[in-house]
């Protein structure tokens, strides 16, 4: 059986924590940020944990894990 290609859109947009769940950057931070508040800005700095729902599917699209 060949080998399953990883998305290349996952391999730039997420990264496995050691336990096994996924982190992805913040949505909302890219442009248009005059028209949010400072509490805005400021809380969706970094990054965040993925939902557990959200995760099967994400790793669906990453077959060999993420490095």
């Amino acid at each position: 059986m060949p080998k399953l290609k990883t998305k290349s859109g996952v391999k730039k947009r997420f990264s496995l924590t050691a336990t096994g769940k996924l982190k992805h950057g913040v949505v909302g931070k890219r442009h248009r940020l005059i028209s949010h508040n400072s509490k805005y800005i400021r809380q969706n700095r970094g990054t965040e944990v993925l939902s557990s729902a959200d995760t099967p599917r994400v790793k669906l699209w990453a077959p060999y894990g993420l490095n």
